[in-house]
């Protein structure tokens, strides 16, 4: 008998037939990691508080079977609950969550002018980190292979600039609330974040605000990878996060995607 390690074929389909949940996956980097999903042979439901764009990904999507929306408030535990039985109800699993969702603007007053409610909202990110994973985290335990749950934070979580202080800690949160997740639910349940950097999506929002993107060669020239991000790249490695047969050992991680920005000094 022989010990030699076999020669391993690829999965063209990682995530063949896999059922993933994608918060604010109607626009910007959710709906490119919900196209991904699908591309790489899975099934999604999408959750957005905009129904123009999620009807909109339906429509351009035309994949009745493998792809659905359903409008989510992430800061709402009934609207979290919704969505995961409205996943059971339609596909009859949950494999995978991508928790996306959360206000993308990261500038509040400064905090001595920063009311609660503000505050508060500005948090929604973790808030429907924690309320989303706990209502399809029985499903997840299911799931053949096991679950994933990737949480989409940001390079905001390990560097700053003024008057984002809100933003930051929903962010650096979301990365510890990964490590802690993934050792309270493993080994059945996989979780990681992805930190993005400068990602581009204005040509990935809803029809009536849908342009090409403005960027400069300077913007481009200060990543050292050369260019501003894409919502495809923050997909792919999603894709290989929920996948188990590619990151099956792969747990309480959060990956920085930025350009190589992040590793570079800055100096004014």
């Amino acid at each position: 008998m022989s010990l030699a390690p076999p020669l391993a074929s690829w999965p063209t389909e990682p995530l063949r037939d896999r059922v993933v949940l994608v918060t604010g996956g109607a626009q910007g980097i959710g709906r490119g990691i919900a196209q991904a999903v699908l591309g790489a042979g899975g099934k999604v439901l999408i959750g957005d508080l905009d129904a123009e764009a999620g009807r909109a990904c339906l429509d351009e999507w035309q994949l009745p079977g493998r792809a659905a929306f359903r409008r989510l408030d992430v800061a709402s535990e009934r609207s979290a609950r919704a969505f995961a039985a409205e996943a059971l109800r339609r596909f009859g699993r949950i494999d995978g969550l991508v928790n996306n969702a959360g206000l993308a603007d990261p500038h509040v007053p400064p905090l001595a002018e920063l009311d609660w409610a503000t505050w508060q909202a500005r948090l929604s990110s973790l808030h429907g980190a924690f309320l989303c994973s706990k209502h399809a985290l029985p499903a997840l335990a299911r799931a053949e292979g096991g679950g994933a749950i990737i949480n989409i934070a940001s390079t905001r979580a390990w560097q700053s600039e003024p008057h984002s202080e809100a933003y930051a800690a929903a962010k650096g949160g979301l990365v510890a609330f990964t490590h802690a997740l993934a050792l309270s639910e493993g080994p059945q349940v996989r979780v990681n974040s992805i930190s993005p950097g400068w990602i581009t999506t204005e040509d990935w929002q809803a029809p009536s605000r849908r342009r090409r993107p403005k960027l400069s060669r300077r913007d481009h020239e200060q990543h050292p990878a050369g260019r501003v991000g894409v919502p495809a790249d923050i997909a792919q490695l999603a894709v290989y996060l929920l996948a188990p047969a590619l990151s099956g050992f792969v747990t309480g991680q959060d990956f920085i995607v930025d350009g190589g920005m992040s590793r570079r000094m800055q100096y004014a």
